[in-house]
């Protein structure tokens, strides 16, 4: 069976800084007429920094949410940036540390909706630094132990997904050493 959608028509109705916005027309598989709401996003990259059995999270304000919550260094890939890049640079500006990195996953975030391609590296051979968050940033950088932070998943407190699948993933290599 055909699976596949033709895009008809782009129809944009916002373009911002961060997102636009399209109410697309579109072809279903057998022929039928469809809209389809899109966000286009350029992408991010976050990264997990795990040293001496501490993880090294964030804390800040999110205001879709209306909350605080913990997240591994995160941002937004600039215009044609490479993402491994993206979260050297993001590590550094928001906590200071300075690292290699190596790709762990790339995750759909939100594949009904959204183009937005989510990358999560690991960093090692991590050297501390001085932090440099961009201007309108505010956020508390907080060293987690491991353990904490796996049970601050099951208990619901760790909910951001890049976050829930980066100390996951260090969970289970752990275990599996």
């Amino acid at each position: 069976m055909k699976l596949t959608e033709t895009t008809v028509r782009k129809n944009y109705i916002y373009r911002g800084k961060i997102i636009n916005v399209r109410c697309d027309d579109a072809e279903l598989p057998d022929g039928r007429a469809c809209k389809r709401e899109m966000v286009e996003h350029p992408g991010g990259a976050g990264i997990l920094c795990v040293r001496d059995g501490f993880v090294l999270l964030v804390r800040q304000y999110r205001y879709a949410y209306g909350e605080e919550i913990y997240e591994i260094p995160a941002g937004k890939l600039n215009p044609g940036e490479d993402p491994a890049l993206t979260a050297q640079r993001e590590l550094k500006e928001e906590t200071g540390v300075t690292a290699k990195v190596r790709l762990l996953y790339t995750l759909y975030p939100t594949p009904g909706y959204t183009n937005e391609l989510l990358y999560v590296f690991e960093a090692y051979d991590a050297e501390e630094g001085e932090q440099r968050l961009d201007e309108g940033e505010f956020l508390n950088v907080v060293r987690m132990p491991l353990e904490e932070a796996y049970r601050k998943i099951e208990t619901g407190e760790i909910r951001d997904a890049k976050t829930v699948v980066a100390l996951l993933h260090d969970k289970l290599v752990r275990a599996a050493r």
